[in-house]
This record gives structure tokens, C-alpha cells and sequence, in this order.
């Protein structure tokens, strides 16, 4: 009862005002259809944000060891061993990964300006979609950031306020929202709350959502990308948790995951998609992106052999034990944990994100699969600028 009445006194006050197996290589026709990257999200997109003193509360995993294992050789910040959805992405466009908005030395603001030119990145993880106004009304507390998305877009409007001509800049970027509300359901969840009282938070969430694509609108944005829900009942985390409440009619017999959970992901993202069909009627010169990473991600625990992985698709590489090798209070990035041999054998890197061979997937459906709507290419193939050189991918 108080979440419904907290939500309904806050519905208003937000929406009045608005948020002030690897796979082939990517086809060559995906060279040089932007300038630049500009990403939005939480660890699923971090790039290395969450090592700056002040945005992450309490210990930085992702700063230790076996992070960064596979592909960068030390830990960068990102919650995997090597590279994430993101950065897949900005190679098959063959522009350099994607830099975090906070660390790192600059002489000038002219220098930082052109470190930015071909993307930024401003995802934080543990960052949610609403905001930290939101959770004191119901009485809760983040435990890993105070940054939200509306803090996320404050930073895009400073950056963009430094840039010469912010409109052509975002002109040719493709703007990456998210994936994104992942941590305000989750982050209720582990605070006991049932199915239907998250369940009313959906809408308010998709709303903000709504609202913070169309800021990016008018400020001139023109190609927005935006992830749905992962299916979070597939993740050690939430089978983890859900372990001793959990009957055998809560699993899909077909993989082992939370039915009830991964209906409730679907059921945002029926949302999202409606959301996101509203706004390309109101803005058609706008090309908006539908990522489907549902159904991108379920192949993989449907038919893990066909993209080489093992038969442990429900288990952490990196963790501490019990079944699903995850435990809350031994995560990867702690003494107590033990990373496996080849974590390309894996779905899940830490309990709560992929590895990068899983990420390799992953963008790949995105980019030459069917799990944008509309394609990728559609928007792609229509560019006029000139190929780059091509990046590894």
C-alpha cells in the first residue's frame, strides 16, 4: 500500500516536468554510418564511469581482478572479462571503444572536447531509471549509486553545452539508451517488495523512459537505439535468490530459468515497444530503435551448444560457490572468489553479467540479426559518409 500511494504521489510530479561460436565479422556496409556513439545505461554499459571516487558507493568490483581477463588484460571498470554489448557495437561502426565521461586527465577543455569526438559514454552501474527522490518516498536507499538517468542526462546537456555545434554532433551519433531499469526493478525486488507492487512501478519507469528519449529529441537527436529487459530470470543472481522460494513449477523446463521473472521482463518490454511506437508517431523524422535483447539473449540458453557454450549456462564463470555459483556476499572481485578456465564456455561472467563471448553474441544480433526493430541496417545502408578503415571485430 505505501508503494501504490508513493507511486501515485510521484507519478505527477515526474511526468509534469520533463527530464530536464563467434560470429562473422560485421558487414562493411556498417562502416562509418556515425561519427560518434553517445551511451546511457548502468553496468550492462559502464566502460569504466564507476571508477571515478564519488559515483560508485562501497567497494568497485569491476576495478579487481579477473576483470577485464579476455580481451584488455587488467581490469578497465566494465562488469565482465572483456568487452561489453557497447563496445562490440562501436567496432562494427569502426569507431574506437567508448570512453567514460569521468576519468581521465585533460590539459583543456578543448583536449577533452576531441577525446569525446567519435562517442562518450556516461552509464554508471547500479544507476537506475528513476529518481533517488523517488526511492526516499518509499523508504528506500541505493546501496551503489546516488547517479540516475536524469543525472546522466544532466552530464549529456554540460557536454553538449561545450561542443561548437552540439545539433550537428548528435546529428550524426547513434544515441544508446540502455539497456536501463534493470536496477530499480532488481534493487526492489532484493528489498522484499512482491511481484505486484514492482509491477506498478512499470509504467511510471517506461514513462520516464519516454520522457528522457524525447529531451534527447530536442536536443537534436536523430538515431536513439533502445535495449529492452534481458530475461533476468535466466541470471545466477535471481536464481540465487529466488532458491529456496521457488517451487518446481516456477522453472522453464526448457532451460532451467524463472518462468515468473521472465514474464514480468517481457511484460516491460510490451510496455517499452508501446512507448516507443507513441513517440515515433509524434517525432516521424526520428529514428528510434526498438533492441530486442529478450529474445537475443534466450537463444543462447535455449541452444547454448550452437554458439559453443558449455552445458553450465545458468552458472557464473566468476563467483564463490552454491549452485548457481553466486553468493551476494562473495562476488567476483573479492578474495573469496575463483574464476573459471574459459570463460567463453559461459553466459554469465559474474552472476549478473555476460561474458564478453555472450556480449559478442549479443551484438551481433543487433547488428546483422533480427533483434532491432526496425533493422539496423535500415538506417545504416542510408548513410553517406564515407567508409572508415575497418576495426577489429
Amino acid at each position: 500500500m505505501a508503494l501504490a500511494l508513493a507511486l501515485a504521489a510521484v507519478f505527477f510530479t515526474l511526468t509534469a516536468s520533463s527530464l530536464s561460436a563467434a560470429p562473422a565479422p560485421a558487414p562493411e556496409s556498417l562502416f562509418g554510418c556515425y561519427d560518434s556513439i553517445v551511451s546511457f545505461g548502468d553496468s550492462l554499459s559502464d566502460t569504466g564511469n564507476d571508477l571515478f571516487p564519488g559515483l560508485h558507493q562501497g567497494i568497485c568490483l569491476p576495478a579487481n581482478p579477473p576483470y577485464g581477463r579476455t580481451y584488455f588484460h587488467h581490469p578497465t571498470g566494465r562488469f565482465s572479462d572483456g568487452r561489453l554489448v557497447i563496445d562490440f557495437i562501436a567496432q562494427a561502426l569502426g569507431l574506437p571503444l567508448l570512453k567514460p565521461y569521468f576519468p581521465g586527465a585533460y590539459k583543456d577543455a578543448a583536449q577533452r572536447r576531441r577525446s569525446f569526438s567519435t562517442g562518450v559514454n556516461f552509464a554508471v552501474g547500479g544507476s537506475p531509471v528513476l529518481p533517488y527522490e523517488f526511492y526516499e518516498k518509499i523508504g528506500y536507499e541505493n546501496p551503489y549509486t546516488t547517479v540516475s538517468l536524469g543525472t546522466q542526462l544532466e552530464w549529456f546537456r554540460s557536454f553538449l553545452a561545450g561542443l561548437p555545434d552540439a545539433r550537428k554532433y548528435l546529428e550524426r551519433s547513434l544515441i544508446v539508451l540502455g539497456p536501463v531499469g534493470g536496477n530499480d526493478y532488481n534493487h526492489l525486488f532484493q528489498q522484499g517488495r512482491t511481484l505486484d507492487e514492482v509491477q506498478l512501478v512499470a509504467p511510471l519507469l517506461i514513462s520516464y523512459i519516454g520522457s528522457a528519449i524525447q529531451d534527447m529529441i530536442k536536443l537534436g537527436a536523430a538515431t536513439i537505439l533502445v535495449p529492452g529487459s534481458l530475461p533476468d530470470g535466466c541470471m545466477p543472481i535471481s536464481l540465487t535468490l529466488y532458491e529456496k522460494s521457488s517451487t518446481p513449477n516456477d522453472y522453464d523446463p526448457r532451460n532451467g530459468c524463472l518462468n515468473w521473472l521472465n514474464k514480468f521482463c517481457r511484460h516491460h518490454n510490451h510496455l517499452l515497444q508501446k512507448e516507443l511506437q507513441r513517440i515515433r508517431e509524434l517525432h516521424p523524422h526520428v529514428n528510434i530503435m526498438y533492441g530486442d535483447y529478450y529474445n537475443n539473449a534466450m537463444r543462447m540458453y535455449l541452444a547454448p551448444n550452437q554458439f559453443g557454450f558449455g552445458n553450465q549456462i545458468l552458472r557464473s564463470c566468476c563467483g564463490a560457490g552454491r549452485m548457481y555459483n553466486y553468493d551476494p556476499a562473495e562476488r567476483c572481485g573479492t578474495p573469496q572468489a575463483t574464476c573459471c578456465r574459459d570463460p567463453g564456455e559461459y553466459i554469465s561472467w559474474d552472476g549478473i553479467h555476460f561474458t564478453e563471448a555472450a556480449n559478442r553474441l549479443m551484438a551481433q544480433g543487433l547488428l546483422q540479426g533480427p533483434y532491432t526493430d526496425p533493422p539496423f541496417s535500415t538506417f545504416c545502408l542510408n548513410s553517406t559518409s564515407k567508409p572508415r578503415a575497418i576495426a577489429e571485430y
